[in-house]
């Protein structure tokens, strides 16, 4: 299951109430990104409205056709998610600044069980490319995952 699939929006009760429809509790479900993407987020209050369009801004924002069912905002929160821990943050931390940042949680075993995985992938491309003799894919894979440790 990707982590994606384990994002939740925090008061997605309240948004839908606000909203005046059912609000599903996975950000990145179809019905989420439906309603953030054609939704009248207008009758959102200003904190979650602001939130809210700093999600769809930085995740959904994307000339596909299919937009927003295209991958992008998935893999542009993985990106997020990946940037957060380069900067040293534990899994606790990262819950709470995407919290801050978006209104959304997830459970920090998740977020740890992600990272570990994202380790252990570099790790494997780092080895493949050693044998393969890309020096410079070696190379990156070893900083990426230096970052993440």
């Amino acid at each position: 299951m990707a982590i994606t699939d384990k994002i939740y929006v925090k008061n997605h009760r309240q948004l839908g109430s606000q909203l005046e429809v059912s609000f599903p509790k996975n950000a990145f479900s179809g019905a989420t990104l439906d309603l953030l993407f054609q939704g009248d987020l207008e009758k959102l209050d200003e904190a979650n409205r602001e939130r809210v369009l700093d999600f769809s801004e930085d995740f959904l924002d994307c000339t596909c056709e299919s937009n927003p069912y295209c991958g992008h905002p998935e893999r542009k929160f993985i990106r997020y998610l990946l940037d957060l821990r380069s900067r040293h943050l534990d899994p606790e931390s990262i819950v709470d600044v995407m919290t801050d940042d978006y209104l959304l949680y997830a459970y920090p075993g998740d977020i740890y069980s992600f990272l570990d995985d994202a380790v252990r992938t570099l790790e494997a491309v780092e080895e493949i490319a050693g044998v393969d003799g890309r020096t410079e894919a070696e190379r990156r894979a070893a900083d990426r995952k230096r970052e993440l440790l």
